[in-house]
């Protein structure tokens, strides 16, 4: 089964969920899942700063298993993530291999390799 997982609610989404649960999963090779993408929004991005060590392992994690990780833009750009404008903008300042774009951006991106299901947390 392939997944993707998106990082929506504020609090501990993204230091305990990723980083207790998934991360140390998929590091070992015992989630279970093909995890094909990520997606991050609100103060979840700030995961995915350079030098976040947390970031970093998924950053490497993402590169061995070609896993797609994406910022929502709005998000990125409010939080210093981004430059550019809503709908075009790069990222500026983040670990290795992140793309930012919006919901059309995320589709393109997972076309060629689509999840089975989508999990919110």
């Amino acid at each position: 089964m392939k997944v993707a997982y998106i990082f929506a609610t504020s609090g501990h989404t993204a230091s305990y969920k990723l980083g207790k649960m998934i991360l140390p999963q998929l590091e070992a090779g015992t989630h279970g899942a093909q995890v094909v993408g990520m997606f991050f929004f609100d103060d979840n991005t700030y995961l995915l700063r350079a030098g976040d060590p947390m970031g970093e392992r998924l950053a490497n994690v993402a590169a061995e298993h070609g896993i797609l990780l994406m910022m929502c833009d709005q998000c990125a750009l409010e939080r210093g993530l981004a430059e550019g404008e809503p709908g075009n903008c790069v990222v500026k300042g983040t670990v290795a291999g992140v793309k930012v774009g919006c919901f059309p951006d995320l589709y393109a991106a997972l076309t060629g390799n689509p999840p089975d299901q989508v999990i919110t947390l």
